[in-house]
């Protein structure tokens, strides 16, 4: 597997957005739940697992789509696994920083 991902700067926080390359372009639905997988937000830059690390630790703010992405983000002690969703059997969990 692969994962893509893409920086944004937004009102002064540094959002990451990163999901597995197989998930990008799709929809996943569960009951109410909705997640379209966009290629402007999550891009389309393959990035190995260093570049994907090192952002996620300079990030304030992160939305992870997919078994490869959050699972490292677990790894790495940077999401807690009782936080994670999961929609349509894809995990699924989001990471702010608290400085305050």
């Amino acid at each position: 597997m692969t994962i893509v991902m893409k920086m944004h700067s937004i009102r002064g926080e540094i959002v990451l957005s990163a999901a597995d390359h197989d998930l990008v372009g799709r929809e996943i639905r569960d009951g109410k739940l909705h997640l379209k997988v966009a290629r402007e937000f999550y891009g389309d830059v393959s990035v190995s697992r260093e570049t994907y690390v090192s952002s996620l630790k300079m990030c304030t703010i992160a939305n992870l789509v997919g078994r490869e992405t959050v699972g490292i983000a677990i790894e790495e002690e940077i999401i807690d696994p009782e936080n994670v969703i999961e929609i349509g059997g894809v995990p699924h969990a989001q990471y702010a920083s608290l400085n305050l």
